[in-house]
């Protein structure tokens, strides 16, 4: 093996000129377009339901379901990770997000076993969220109960 013969400001100046150049401004949009397009696929979707007789309450219901099945089918077929390639935080967001945080390691550890692979490890991603979620929830409840 070789040695570097560079002092580390060297090196540093060598890593920033080969390092891929990132747009935060196309980020922030691309993440908003595709974002905003998969909520304007639901909305589309719950105004189907809506036209077909089925009541605002069941439709939001039925589409949230339909939103985490796609999701979740992408995520398996290996779609939505080229998605999220392109639009970043953008697939993160809607619920669909959620269902790729949690088929994601359900399909990465399912060949360690059921029970200490998959059962382990399903929520190792979603996990901090529900966690914290539910956390910031409750507190907002009993901030809301004390003030009002």
């Amino acid at each position: 093996m070789g040695t570097i013969d560079k002092t580390p400001d060297e090196y540093q100046k060598l890593i920033k000129k080969h390092q891929p150049t990132d747009s935060k401004l196309k980020n922030f949009f691309l993440a908003y377009l595709i974002g905003g397009l998969i909520c304007l696929f639901g909305q589309i979707v719950i105004n189907y339901f809506t036209s077909k007789g089925i009541s605002l309450n069941d439709a939001g219901s039925y589409t949230t379901i339909l939103l985490i099945f796609i999701g979740g089918l992408l995520t398996g077929l290996g779609v939505y990770d080229e998605i999220a390639q392109f639009a970043g935080a953008g697939t993160i967001v809607p619920i669909t997000g959620f269902a790729n945080a949690i088929v994601s390691p359900a399909m990465e550890y399912k060949q360690e076993g059921y029970i200490l692979g998959l059962g382990a490890q399903i929520y190792s991603i979603a996990g901090p969220v529900l966690t914290y979620g539910m956390l910031s929830a409750f507190l907002i409840g009993v901030i809301k109960l004390l003030i009002v």
